[in-house]
């Protein structure tokens, strides 16, 4: 069973705690990984580029002109794609649909190997508890400061951090005093996803987050197995 020390807001240590090998101790596929985050981008993807087709356009209620007689070329609408601000041919439309289906097993297997590389890299940082009296971003930075030891690092070094700070509830002080601090992210443990794990060197989370991440992601998953089971035993019988 894997083990990481535990410290506090001041960065001194106050034990070790014991991580579930089930998630902290799994081995990596990176393709798996890849998978998941190529799925998520595509999931995120939005429709930007978008334009009308000769049925959209607005006008071209009657013809131009009539048909002979004008010694120019017949037209029945100004709304067709040879004139100008007409409509457009086979352009981008609002009917396109970027969505990456991926298994829910795959998708919380390479979480988990997501997690398990950030503890083998060292990137992992648990504290005892994370919290605040006041909603100050000069408090949050302080304990940011005092975890990173970064107090005598320079200020171009200081912009290359990268924190997920990860909580076991919603924590309102914690949310808005991080709001000014560009380099990290705000996130709830029931909502971990492979795209903001690797999005962020560091991961820094209290230490009754593991117990939510295992009550979330272990015990539905086995909940869901055993529900299958008994599904399938009443269909044979």
């Amino acid at each position: 069973m894997p083990s990481i020390p535990v410290y506090n807001i001041k960065a001194e240590k106050k034990g070790v705690a014991k991580l579930p090998t089930e998630i902290f101790d799994i081995e990596i596929d990176d393709n798996l990984i890849h998978r998941v985050v190529a799925s998520q981008l595509t999931n995120r993807r939005q429709l930007i580029s978008f334009v009308k087709d000769r049925g959209e356009v607005r006008g071209g209620g009657r013809k131009p002109w009539r048909q002979k007689g004008t010694g120019r070329a017949r037209h029945g609408s100004i709304r067709s794609p040879i004139w100008r601000a007409g409509g457009v041919t086979f352009g981008p439309t609002k009917e396109r649909t970027f969505k990456g289906k991926i298994n829910k097993k795959m998708k919380q297997k390479a979480l988990f190997m997501t997690l398990t590389s950030k503890l083998s890299d060292k990137e992992l940082i648990l504290l005892d508890k994370l919290e605040i009296k006041e909603p100050k971003t000069k408090l949050m930075a302080g304990i940011l400061d005092n975890i990173f030891d970064k107090k005598q690092e320079t200020r171009n070094k200081k912009q290359t951090r990268s924190i997920l700070i990860v909580t076991s509830k919603k924590d309102e002080n914690i949310i808005r005093a991080n709001k000014n601090i560009s380099y990290t992210k705000i996130l709830r443990a029931d909502s971990l996803n492979v795209l903001d794990l690797l999005s962020f060197k560091h991961l820094l989370m209290p230490k009754d987050a593991i117990k939510i991440i295992k009550e979330t992601y272990l015990k539905n998953a086995k909940r869901k197995a055993q529900n299958a089971k008994q599904e399938n035993a009443k269909r044979k019988t």
